[in-house]
């Protein structure tokens, strides 16, 4: 069921009632989520739970009997609802079983036999007919009423490598029985899924507690749990993103060397990039103190802008000492930081400006991944930006300096130029 609801209306009060309505009906399987969220979940792991135990193995019985061991042990996990066990119906199937003294007596094989019951039942493609330039199959199988008939099929005549034909009902007993009206497979396994979602929790603590306890069940061999769903792929996109995330920074490192030719300028502009982060951190924990991936991505940015920032100072100083010929000093790291104030200020005002109206609208439909990336990435700008206009230059002005050769003049105390092993070291 599709359903639009107004704009104007409170959302979460809405969608509550809607639950309440639908959670009346007994025997559903249901779900109340938004368009994005299903598609998100359905392409995450195949299925539409936050969190999903699939279970794979050969005998169907057993595996239903073992999700239903696993969905009474997540019955009473807090903060799990919508828990269910993925549904097969039951429906009329007929059922060939080959009798083994008989089929040996007429020389029969199940191979045989099976392919006579699905060319009778299902048909068999037998060659294909072109008619008004459109592929027409030419399919081969038994009359309609033998589909229905189990007396019927019981009198059909079937050849016999030995010669001559028998019946049908000679070699193999049929009869009706009720059979799953799907059977999933992957990975060469059947499998079935016992999913839920999670509510009032954080998804990682719920998820690992399931998989604590169904761990502890005991599991026949070639039987064996997997754990799937929005928490699993979310781990597993964390962990490829971070590793991204450190190739990068390698990368900007390397960068960075290559343009400073400086190991201690690198060092200095890498040691600072952690505290540009300080602020997204604060911004996470007052939007709820869970790093989804989406503040992943914002504190990726974060580390890139303050990167940018840094390079850029620690350059503009440079480019004032080695080309404009200004002594290092107070003066010289006072004059690069207000050259470089308007730029840095920019660039955080320009992109906080951008991201100020999804933060404003807080978690809206559509938004659950702009909205902590945001939060993020305008947190960090803040610390970020205090940073490259303080804490950096004080480290530059310590450790930025480059090294006096012997021989080279400075100015003393009196003003007077001394050679650079002359002068003595200034008290305090």
């Amino acid at each position: 069921l599709w359903i639009s609801i107004d704009p104007d209306v409170d959302y979460d009060a809405t969608t509550a009632k809607i639950q309440t309505v639908v959670d009346g009906y007994p025997g559903l399987y249901r779900d109340v989520l938004t368009y994005l969220k299903e598609r998100t979940k359905e392409v995450l792991s195949g299925s539409s739970g936050g969190v999903v135990v699939r279970l794979y193995g050969t005998d169907l019985d057993t595996l239903r009997a073992k999700g239903t061991e696993i969905q009474g042990v997540l019955r009473d996990v807090p903060g799990v609802t919508n828990l269910k066990l993925e549904p097969q119906v039951l429906v009329p199937s007929i059922e060939v079983k080959l009798r083994p003294e008989a089929a040996a007596r007429y020389g029969l094989s199940a191979g045989e036999v099976r392919r006579t019951m699905a060319t009778l039942l299902k048909g068999q493609k037998v060659g294909e007919v072109f008619t008004e330039q459109r592929a027409c199959d030419v399919v081969v199988w038994g009359e309609e009423n033998l589909r229905a008939d189990i007396a019927a099929l019981r009198e059909i005549r079937i050849a016999t490598p030995l010669g001559g034909d028998i019946r049908l009902g000679d070699a193999v007993d049929l009869r009706m029985a009720p059979m799953p009206n799907i059977v999933q497979r992957e990975n060469t396994s059947r499998r079935i899924d016992v999913t839920c979602d999670v509510t009032g929790k954080d998804l990682g603590t719920v998820a690992r507690e399931i998989e604590s306890r169904v761990r502890k069940l005991d599991f026949a061999r070639g039987y064996h749990p997997e754990f799937l769903g929005e928490y699993a792929a979310r781990q597993s996109a964390r962990t490829r993103l971070g590793l991204l995330a450190a190739v990068s920074l390698l990368g900007i490192l390397m960068v960075i060397y290559t343009d400073f030719k400086s190991v201690k300028l690198t060092g200095l502009v890498a040691v600072t990039l952690p505290f540009a982060l300080v602020g997204g951190v604060f911004a996470a924990a007052l939007g709820g103190g869970v790093i989804s991936l989406g503040s992943l991505v914002g504190f990726v940015t974060v580390l890139g802008i303050a990167a940018r920032n840094g390079i850029l100072l620690v350059s503009h100083y440079r480019h004032l000492e080695e080309e404009e010929g200004q002594p290092f000093g107070l003066d010289l790291i006072l004059r690069g930081a207000e050259e470089r104030l308007s730029p840095i200020l920019m660039t955080a005002t320009v992109t906080g400006l951008a991201l100020v109206p999804v933060v404003y609208g807080g978690v809206k439909p559509g938004q659950e991944i702009e909205y902590p990336m945001a939060c993020v990435i305008l947190g960090g700008l803040g610390t970020s930006t205090l940073l490259n206009l303080f804490v950096l230059p004080a480290l530059f002005l310590r450790f930025g300096g480059k090294r006096p050769e012997p021989g080279h003049l400075l100015p003393n105390p009196d003003g007077e130029l001394e050679p650079v092993g002359t002068l003595e070291p200034e008290k305090g």
